[in-house]
């Protein structure tokens, strides 16, 4: 991998628990399920390995194991410059310009959440604060039923932030003082019954026309407000001062909101449609012994993984990118 693409490369953040190991599963199958321009391919054969067997397990509608150690993920976003070219075009006043082949580095460092703070395991904290540091794109997971459990989104947020600008000010401090990462804010879990009826509530739940399935879904447009709304359910009551971090650290119009699910929601085998009534793809697994009577602590997935809006964060964050290494002067 070269050093333009380790530096222009995604991170990723999130509390204990938000799904980020999850949602590294599914994001292979999220780029398979509609073709587009991007594709994504390992650098080494660790990374590729980690992605066949965390991707093996979710197809076995496993969730895959929470990460123990900081695990590193090299791979590339490679884009169709044929399909990018009419995607770009109006960045060049109409003219004619052959495009480079697409690359932009996925480096995505999956660390316990732990480490988001540095109290116990510094060596570990100041890796991750290098990985965001060195990135120009980061997928910021916030999982509004941990949020609602444990309140602790805030606490994981804003003392990295703290950390990170003032690591990037001593670099090279930007002129309006913020960061210059473009932010994709992902609210997960949109699978869960207690997030789609806030969506519901909020009046903010539509379909795609060219989904099979009708499965429901939150406009990209519509995905902040249900932010603000699940953030004022907050058990520690600090979720409020999640946006305002993230408006006062980076800037707004390189922030956009996403609802996702990395399991998405149950289809009983056999049909086709979403069935209201019959939806949770997330169950708790019987417990042993007990003859499927009693449920376990653990949880399993009821049908098939069909991930929702898990592909489109990591992609506008790729085009980003891209963008800016098409511009005058970037040696591209």
């Amino acid at each position: 991998m070269s050093e333009q693409e380790d530096s222009d490369h995604i991170a990723m953040w999130g509390a204990p628990g938000s799904g980020k190991t999850t949602l590294l599963a599914a994001l292979s199958f999220a780029l398979l399920q509609r073709r587009g321009p991007w594709r994504l391919v390992g650098t080494d054969p660790a990374s590729i390995e980690i992605l066949r067997d965390k991707s093996a397990a979710l197809a076995r509608r496993e969730f895959p194991p929470a990460t123990i150690d900081i695990e590193r993920f090299r791979w590339l976003l490679l884009g169709d410059p044929v399909q990018l070219q009419k995607r770009f075009a109006g960045r060049f006043n109409g003219k004619a310009r052959t495009m480079p082949a697409p690359r932009v580095g996925l480096n995505l460092i999956d660390p316990p959440g732990g480490v988001y703070t540095d109290k116990e395991r510094p060596a570990d904290h100041a890796k991750l604060l290098e990985n965001l540091q060195r990135s120009r794109g980061i997928v910021y997971l916030f999982d509004p039923i941990r949020e609602f459990e444990d309140g602790n989104a805030f606490e994981y947020l804003h003392g990295a932030l703290i950390q990170l600008a003032s690591r990037m000010l001593a670099e090279d401090a930007p002129s309006d003082g913020r960061l210059p990462h473009y932010l994709a804010v992902c609210i997960t879990k949109f699978d869960d019954r207690r997030v789609l009826e806030t969506a519901e509530k909020l009046n903010l739940v539509t379909t795609d026309p060219d989904d099979p399935h009708g499965f429901p879904a939150v406009d990209d447009e519509n995905a902040q407000t249900l932010f603000h709304n699940l953030c004022d359910i907050s058990a520690s009551g600090s979720a409020e001062f999640v946006m305002g971090a993230l408006e006062q650290y980076f800037r707004p119009d390189r922030i956009k909101f996403f609802v996702t699910s990395s399991i998405g929601f149950y289809l009983k085998p056999g049909t086709r449609g979403f069935n209201p009534r019959d939806y949770q793809n997330m169950v708790r697994k019987p417990q042993d012994g007990t003859n499927g009577r009693e449920p376990s602590t653990e949880f399993e997935i009821r049908g098939q993984a069909r991930p929702i809006n898990v592909r489109e964060p990591v992609t506008w964050l790729a085009e980003q990118i891209y963008a800016d290494q098409l511009k005058p002067g970037n040696g591209r």
